[in-house]
């Protein structure tokens, strides 16, 4: 089985940054994505950031050029550095992992952390 523990989230104020991190144990396939997503109240779950274990990377419009994704694979774990937040940046946040490829996979997720940004 797979589990994906996450750390970091929290308060904080407009412009600020935060860092989450994910690790992920158990079975994990050489050829996976791992990622991001958030769930403000009310609203759908949708993709902030994705990298394969190839290194290409996906981002949602609204946060390119202030969020970086970055993963080590030898560890399992991915990170999320937010900058330049803002209050629209609060929801929960998922770590994800798509284990194996396109033909053949399984998703996974954390148990969500909160980020809060204050105006």
């Amino acid at each position: 089985q797979v589990q994906l523990v996450e750390s970091g989230g929290g308060l904080v104020q407009a412009g600020g940054s935060l860092r989450l991190s994910c690790a992920a144990s158990g079975s994990i396939f050489a050829i996976n994505a791992m990622g991001w997503y958030r769930q403000a109240p009310g609203k759908q779950r949708e993709l902030v950031a994705a990298i394969t274990n190839g290194g290409t990377t996906n981002y949602a419009g609204s946060v390119k050029g202030r969020f970086t994704i970055s993963r080590d694979n030898a560890k399992n774990t991915v990170s999320l550095e937010m900058n330049s937040l803002k209050p629209e940046d609060t929801a929960a946040y998922y770590c994800h992992l798509r284990n194996g490829d396109i033909r053949s996979y399984q998703d996974y997720w954390g148990q969500g952390t909160q980020v809060t940004v204050s105006s």
